[in-house]
């Protein structure tokens, strides 16, 4: 038998932890009350301060989760459990982002429903999170698949659909600009206050005709849009699924240009505000930079340049429209629109460049080859620097407008259609891309600003400096610098017709089709003449069929003239029906979208529904979404003077890799809802915090492949200094990486549950450093986290007999005053996020604690309530054997006494003429006299100014500065 029984050992963690998470589960102890709705408890809400922390929706990956994943989840815990001890409402939960890719290719694999495989990983995740002890209220759990929550993201669709972005409408705030209804705006139309495009009368349009004009407002619309198209996958992709090199990302498939009818989000309509509002939330700079790149904000101007031969004028944006006398050819996108009716038609003009032709006979050849060959590449890759440039010459010459040359037109592929007008004015002299365009192809270079002084005059100056070559009869630029020069240029194009000022962005409207089948039905049906009608709410949700086979129809990878056909399309009963959509029009033939929304539309707006879950008449009640989501009267941490809080969830907390796309579409969708007046909160994440990266070993073959890491052996006997291994007898190299399924370098917190309990996991992967940076794991070292408890399971447990050993006696003044230290550091360490130095301080606390003869009750109890934000299920275990009936979770934090904190005695740093020479022990109250007073007599000091004293420097209690004569 052991001696010591009662240890804290992995297996007795075990039972003490699956029993409190059965207790907490039975209990609804982290079940938080709402002021309405099916969960009201007004009583209990009362005027207490609320908190709402939440953590990224995570994907039900089959693999389950790795020890990467819960260091967000454990750290929003942590943060939610203090502050419950501090008294607040605190609603803490999570649900899963279940719509998506690999839940769908696995039924295509199998024939397997993705519902089926999808609600399988869901139940193992379940089992993971449970198992890691974390304070959910488990009644908001929520997924995107389930009907009663994707009816909401549909309703959510329809409210976009039917809402029109008004320019010129007030805001509360005195801002312009806001979403309304669309039937506010066919009140303008019908009753003249907004004449049509041709004049004629609203009335006299056809519905088709009608449905067009509203589709330029709408904040969702159906339209041709460029497309990345990959037929030997069936599907369209974003850009972020498409290589560097024009190919899937999965499969290694070519990936064509190519333009489709698909829903798109006038994303665009709030750029400025989703610039301008990052001022008011609390992110990283870095996060904010990000989402502003994105965006991609610029102030310029637009100027048309007229094309000889033809009524069409090419209309570019440039941030630098001083430089327009440099202007020497133009260059459009491969898909500009323009170059149906530009390009020359017939032969080759005599004594045309052969390096302009593409090696073509003509120029409809040549730029329909050039085409064809920029379809198959990325946007990233046509934009990458260093890159040969290409292009061919349409053939259409252009007249720059402030000096009426004659400038040739070329197609070239990093323009790119979604940036500016998809055309440039190109300037070589002041354009480094246009600088190794122009000398390729033999184009002239004309610098319209004077180089600084030791400028490589064979490169581009790109700098700022005086302006030269830039005047005409009527307008000269030379010598203002680029802000003058700017704007006297802006005035003059205003003047003559020929362009305005402009503000432009990169931002552009959300491609939002996806030709699959595993995700969210659009609620939309088309009548016989094509327009477009939202299905009512109260047919809603429009369900997803079952079909024969989930797989779009794929075609030769290469054949660039194929189009998608989704999956839904072969549900011919559930694509045509006969409804009544109760707008007067009676039973009608209809016909569904066939597209599904994109995984992200489940994610815009999940935060919201966690504050409701349970509520059948609405996506959330105002009254919930107002208390848990509500402005503060102070404005966020950091924000400029003047500036509002925007409201929204007080702490989120995700991976940087999604700052951009989710942040960003979830911002959008949040305003939109906040101008219909559906939400009080115009932000939906007050407080984002990005949490770093836990990496681990990760090992290579000879082709450079990754290769299971847990079947890695080291070589036996290699240098401990640079060792040696092996996987199934090849060598292999060792580098760090984020842990994932890429790297095969998964560990599975199942193992670090069953080797040490869920609360060793916590407090190690919490110590391993601040939370914000990237750290490694390794899993020898999780016995030290391992040991602190046990240390703090033997303060209050006798091993041997498992009773309870501490004592009822005062603390001795030492330990007193180390406790309330410890409170102190540590009250301001957890909502702060700094686990890793609160740790380190219950550690010191701790070990102080072992060297007494017996642990004082106030001390045990004070340590326990402490620890218990951070390894939950030895506190409330180590509660209960402390004598108390009630669950530690909402016991009051302690609080430190200031009288405590006060140090009786600091070190005092002497320095001799700067130079540090000694140090002596001195009360920390002592005052300035008495401490020159003891510095002065000490005997380096005196035998430093035996020949006098020319200054005495005190900063009392911690330094004295003496300076010798």
């Amino acid at each position: 038998m052991s001696e010591t029984p009662h240890r804290y050992t992995a297996e007795l963690a075990d039972r003490i932890e699956v029993a409190w998470q059965d207790r907490w589960e039975q209990e609804g102890t982290f079940h938080a009350p709402n002021p309405a709705g099916p969960w009201a408890e007004p009583e209990k809400v009362g005027d207490r301060e609320k908190l709402l922390v939440l953590d990224m929706f995570p994907y039900p990956s089959g693999a389950g989760l790795h020890i990467g994943h819960p260091l967000g989840y454990i750290a929003t815990d942590v943060f939610a459990r203090y502050h419950r001890m501090t008294g607040k409402n605190v609603l803490h939960c999570l649900g899963y982002d279940a719509f998506g890719l690999p839940a769908e290719q696995y039924a295509v694999q199998t024939g397997q429903h993705p519902r089926k495989t999808t609600e399988e990983n869901m139940v193992v995740m379940k089992r993971q999170l449970r198992r890691l002890g974390l304070a959910h209220d488990d009644r908001r759990a929520i997924a995107t698949i389930d009907p009663g929550y994707y009816k909401w993201t549909q309703w959510i669709f329809t409210q976009i659909w039917d809402a029109w972005y008004d320019v010129d409408a007030v805001r509360e705030d005195g801002g312009r600009g806001k979403a309304r209804p669309i039937r506010e705006l066919v009140a303008q139309f019908e009753n003249g206050e907004r004449p049509t495009s041709d004049g004629r009368d609203w009335s006299a349009l056809s519905a088709a005709e009608r449905a067009e004009v509203l589709d330029g407002f709408r904040l969702a619309y159906s339209s041709q849009a460029p497309v990345n198209w990959a037929p030997g996958l069936g599907t369209v992709l974003s850009n972020e699924e498409v290589t560097n090199d024009g190919r899937s990302e999965r499969g290694n498939f070519p990936v064509f240009k190519t333009n489709l009818r698909q829903w798109m989000m006038r994303i665009t309509a709030y750029a400025d505000r989703l610039a301008d509002d990052l001022d008011r939330v609390d992110w990283p700079e870095k996060v904010k930079l990000m989402q502003r790149n994105w965006i991609g904000r610029s102030q310029g101007a637009r100027v048309r340049f007229p094309v000889v031969g033809h009524e069409a004028t090419i209309e570019v944006f440039t941030t630098r429209p001083d430089t327009l006398f440099g202007a020497t050819f133009m260059v459009l996108a491969p898909e500009h629109p323009l170059l149906e009716s530009i390009v020359a038609q017939g032969d080759w003009p005599e004594g045309v460049n052969p390096a302009w032709t593409g090696g073509e006979a003509t120029p409809a050849a040549a730029v329909a080859a050039y085409q064809r060959a920029a379809s198959r590449k990325s946007e990233v890759e046509r934009q990458t620097e260093g890159k040969d440039k290409t292009g061919v010459f349409t053939g259409a010459w252009a007249t720059n407008p402030v000096n009426g040359e004659r400038i040739p037109v070329f197609v070239a592929d990093y323009v790119l259609m979604g940036y500016g007008t998809g055309a440039i004015m190109a300037v070589p002299a002041q354009d480094t891309r246009d600088w190794e365009y122009a000398e390729k192809f033999g184009l002239p270079i004309v610098r319209t600003v004077q180089p600084s002084e030791g400028h490589d005059e064979s490169t581009a100056f790109t700098g700022d400096g005086p302006a030269v070559n830039s005047a005409n009869d009527e307008i000269s630029l030379n010598g203002m610098g680029v802000t003058e020069a700017k704007a006297a240029i802006v005035d003059w194009l205003v003047a003559k017709g020929y362009g305005e000022a402009t503000v432009n962005y990169k931002l552009r409207d959300w491609l939002f089709s996806r030709q699959r089948y595993w995700g969210e039905p659009f609620p939309i049906l088309f009548d016989e003449d094509g327009v477009a009608h939202a299905v009512p709410e109260s047919m809603l949700p429009v369900e997803l069929p079952d079909v024969p086979d989930y797989s779009p129809k794929t075609f030769d990878p290469d054949d660039d003239s194929s189009s998608p056909e989704a999956p839904l399309s072969r549900a011919t009963e559930w694509v045509e029906v006969e409804l009544d959509l109760g707008d007067g029009a009676g039973v009608r033939k209809y016909r569904r979208e066939t597209n599904t929304m994109p995984n992200w539309a489940g994610s815009c707006w999940y935060y919201l529904r966690y504050l409701d879950p349970a509520n059948d008449e609405a996506f959330v009640d105002p009254e919930n979404e107002r208390y848990w989501m509500g402005k503060h009267a102070s404005p966020v941490e950091g924000a400029p003077d003047g500036v509002t809080d925007p409201g929204g969830v007080d702490l989120y907390i995700g991976g940087v890799e999604h700052a951009v796309l989710h942040l960003l579409y979830a911002r959008f969708w949040h305003k939109v809802l906040f101008d219909l007046g559906h939400v009080s909160s115009e932000e939906p994440f007050r407080k984002y915090f990005s949490q770093g990266y836990i990496q681990a070993f990760a090992y290579r073959d000879g082709r450079g492949q990754p290769v299971p890491a847990n079947e890695v052996e080291e070589v036996e006997g290699s240098d401990a200094q640079d060792p040696q291994f092996t996987w199934q007898g090849q060598p292999v190299t060792r580098e760090y990486g984020k842990i994932g399924k890429s790297l095969k370098n998964v560990v599975s917190p199942d193992e670090m549950y069953d080797a040490y309990g869920a609360d060793t996991l916590r407090v190690y992967e919490m110590s391993m450093g601040p939370l914000e940076l990237s750290k490694p794991w390794e899993t020898r070292a999780v016995v030290g986290a391992q040991r602190f408890l046990q240390r703090l399971w033997r303060n209050v447990v006798d091993e041997e007999t498992g009773e309870v050993r501490v004592v009822d006696q005062p603390l001795d003044p030492d330990t007193l005053r180390t406790m309330h230290r410890t409170i102190d550091a540590v009250s301001k360490d957890y909502p702060s996020l700094g686990f890793n130095t609160a740790i380190a301080r219950l550690i010191e606390l701790n070990n102080a604690l072992t060297k007494l003869d017996a642990v004082p009750r106030e001390a045990a109890e004070t340590i326990v309530k402490m620890v218990a934000p951070i390894a939950p299920h030895i506190a409330e275990e180590l509660w209960k054997r402390l004598g108390h009936e009630e669950t530690i979770t909402y016991e009051p934090f302690p609080v430190a006494d200031p009288a405590l904190l006060v140090e009786d005695t600091v070190t005092c740093v002497v320095q001799i003429k700067g130079k540090v020479r000694d140090r002596l022990e001195v009360p920390a109250d002592i005052s300035e006299d008495a401490l020159r007073e003891q510095v002065l007599a000490l005997p380096k000091v005196v035998a430093a100014t035996e020949g006098g004293i020319r200054t005495v420097i005190v900063r009392a209690p911690k330094l004295v500065n003496v300076v010798p004569v």
